[in-house]
């Protein structure tokens, strides 16, 4: 197939889950179907980025990232039908760009990733899959809880709208994608199909020797991109409450245990939370599967957000027990036996403390959670699943 592929971001560096997902679907799809991406590229993106995309693609067609964080987009948004985010996506040169692209291309078909883009595609008779890799107005309206009551209804009214541009594109769309179980319920759609993320296996490895129980350091592992809601808000409760019950019930320990907070712009707020034994990394090696080498239990504690985490994949991939709330299990593992539910921070601190000091049962988690990823969550399987809703979206059109 042709396919003109629209983003909101330039797939490289891998620096975010959305990153590794777009670009280990071009590759995979590359080998059997012509792309042609147009994106948004931004400011740190640089053409050397541009052309490691290029080796995977047809052609690669940029624009500049408009600036979100504005006056006028505040502005503009404010007396518009369209919310902030879609806003400061809407963009002039896209549009232009994608409108010539339509007119000298016969494309099969259309991909786009996010509600929000969708926008610049001029209108077109050809089929048009649209991607979500979350609900976005569900996100924002978990944050818009737990904001302060002076901007709460500003953000109700802009999650009000974010929800109705969502249902308007998606009736659009002639095939929708979700990335998880969760998210298609959410979207209660006749035509969504499940194409969740995926991991690298021959990457992302068990370690040979995992260290015993009774090693002299443990570390519990937190990873994520900062500038997300979803991470600023876990890594909060983990420093308010589930770090302090973890230190609370560990009594006589034989292993120090250390909390290493691993991310990208680690806010000066975040930081001020760390104390004894908690290490805030922002230099951390760019390969994710070097980090999970060194860590001996992820902790997930999600409570805002969808899709399916990457962390959670890597992790489990890597051999690593994960810790999550049943939300953060968006990749429908088996409690207890491939993945570790928690709900409150006493239940955290238990099954943390429970899983570090029980060799047995970190072996056999370890071991569960390796094979589950093998046999639902390689790229392989993940392609097929996306080439199959692009045949259907082409034959029912």
């Amino acid at each position: 197939m042709k396919i003109l592929l629209v983003s909101s971001f330039l797939p490289y560096p891998l620096y975010s889950g959305g990153h590794i997902r777009l670009y280990n679907l071009i590759k995979g799809l590359s080998g059997k179907h012509k792309i042609t991406l147009v994106c948004e590229k931004r400011d740190y993106q640089t053409e050397k980025d541009v052309l490691e995309v290029e080796k995977i693609c047809e052609k690669v067609i940029t624009v500049d990232r408009r600036k979100q964080w504005s006056w006028q987009n505040i502005a503009v948004s404010g007396f518009s039908i369209n919310p902030f985010l879609a806003v400061g996506h809407t963009n002039n040169d896209m549009r232009n760009k994608i409108g010539e692209l339509l007119s000298n291309t016969d494309f099969d078909l259309i991909h786009v990733e996010t509600f929000y883009v969708l926008q610049n595609v001029p209108q077109t008779k050809i089929p048009i899959v649209l991607a979500e890799h979350n609900i976005e107005h569900l996100v924002y309206e978990r944050f818009a809880k737990n904001a302060p009551f002076f901007i709460k209804p500003f953000l109700y009214v802009d999650i009000a709208k974010m929800k109705y541009q969502e249902q308007k594109a998606w009736d659009r769309a002639g095939k929708l994608i979700a990335v998880s179980s969760q998210d298609k319920e959410m979207m209660g759609k006749r035509n969504v199909e499940i194409v969740s993320n995926g991991v690298d296996i021959n990457k992302f490895k068990v370690r040979s020797e995992k260290s015993e129980v009774e090693g002299s350091e443990k570390r519990i592992l937190f990873i994520g991109d900062f500038k997300w809601i979803e991470n600023r808000d876990a890594v909060k409760w983990i420093l308010k409450e589930i770090w302090p019950e973890i230190k609370s019930k560990i009594k006589n320990q034989k292993s120090k245990l250390i909390l290493w907070i691993v991310g990208r712009r680690i806010p000066q707020e975040i930081r001020n939370l760390g104390g004894e034994n908690v290490i805030f990394d922002e230099n951390a090696p760019e390969n994710t599967n070097l980090i999970y080498q060194k860590a001996d239990v992820l902790l997930a504690p999600i409570r805002v957000g969808g899709g399916t985490s990457f962390k959670i994949l890597e992790a489990m991939a890597s051999g690593v027990p994960v810790v999550t709330t049943d939300l953060g299990n968006s990749v429908n593992a088996q409690a207890g036996r491939e993945i570790i539910i928690a709900e409150n921070s006493s239940d955290f601190a238990k099954k943390t403390i429970e899983i570090l000091t029980n060799n047995k049962a970190y072996i056999d988690i370890a071991n569960n959670a390796r094979k589950f990823i093998e046999e639902n969550y390689t790229w392989e399987k993940i392609i097929k699943k996306l080439e199959a809703v692009y045949e259907e979206a082409v034959k029912n059109d």
